[in-house]
């Protein structure tokens, strides 16, 4: 039921933060027996943080005139797919629009890691503890309710094609706990992706983070019962994650 023949989020050395050339995630694809892969870098409007880890607008050109020499030699052996993680920014909704209005990408998946705090932005999904500590000072279930508030509101306001790794948020954080109000939040989360035909990504990345994927089976099962299309994605930094936990995301009992 989970699509798994395909990754469909995987990051490379252009997003500052992860290592490893196009072609070896591709050769890596090829070496898993994948149907395609799908590359989401970042993009990201407006922040201001410590650190760039997100595509720049040269970034994005090289991004794209690699994966086109790519597609041109490897396509006959597996399907290779250009694509965009966009970050939430609630107050760059516009600008954010814009630019992915100039060109035509395989897939928009969206996401929300940066909150501004007091002029600052932090990274929800980090562990970095100048990140933790904001968020804890800011109280931890204001954030939650903030962050699926603008996930929510991102489902409505960009042209999404799929929402990534739904509960990652502060995975890091040692107090992170979803009451049922959250679990609302993220019902009205997934009734919304029903109404626009976008999928829910499940990502496997969480395997290694908490031994589950990202999100959580019975948001999964919830899913399920929407008739949401399920997308698998690694979320890979490294050649070697491709694909990495498809085999179990296959046997969820869905």
């Amino acid at each position: 039921m989970i699509k798994t023949s395909v990754d469909h989020h995987l990051h490379t050395f252009y997003c500052h933060h992860a290592r490893g050339t196009m072609e070896e995630y591709v050769l890596a694809g090829i070496d898993c027996g994948l149907e395609g892969i799908i590359f989401l870098e970042h993009m990201e409007e407006g922040i201001n943080y410590f650190e760039t880890t997100w595509l720049t607008e040269d970034d994005f050109v090289g991004y794209r005139r690699e994966g086109e020499r790519l597609r041109g030699e490897y396509g006959d052996r597996i399907n290779i797919g250009l694509g965009v993680e966009v970050g939430y920014n609630p107050a760059r909704v516009e600008a954010l629009r814009e630019r992915l209005a100039r060109e035509q990408w395989d897939r928009i998946g969206i996401s929300y890691h940066f909150m501004e705090i007091e002029g600052r932005h932090y990274n929800m999904l980090s562990r970095k503890r100048e990140n933790t500590l904001a968020f804890s000072q800011a109280g931890v279930g204001k954030v939650l309710d903030r962050y699926f508030a603008g996930l929510l509101a991102a489902v409505h306001d960009l042209p999404g094609t799929a929402l990534c790794h739904l509960d990652a948020v502060l995975r890091h954080h040692p107090d992170i706990v979803f009451t049922p109000e959250h679990m609302a939040q993220v019902d009205a989360i997934l009734l919304a992706l029903a109404k626009r035909d976008m999928a829910l990504e499940i990502n496997s990345s969480g395997f290694s983070h908490r031994n589950e994927q990202y999100p959580a089976l019975a948001i999964i099962q919830r899913g399920v019962e929407l008739g949401l299309r399920l997308e698998a994605g690694s979320d890979a930094h490294r050649p070697e994650d491709v694909g990495r936990g498809f085999s179990r995301l296959s046997s969820l009992p869905l």
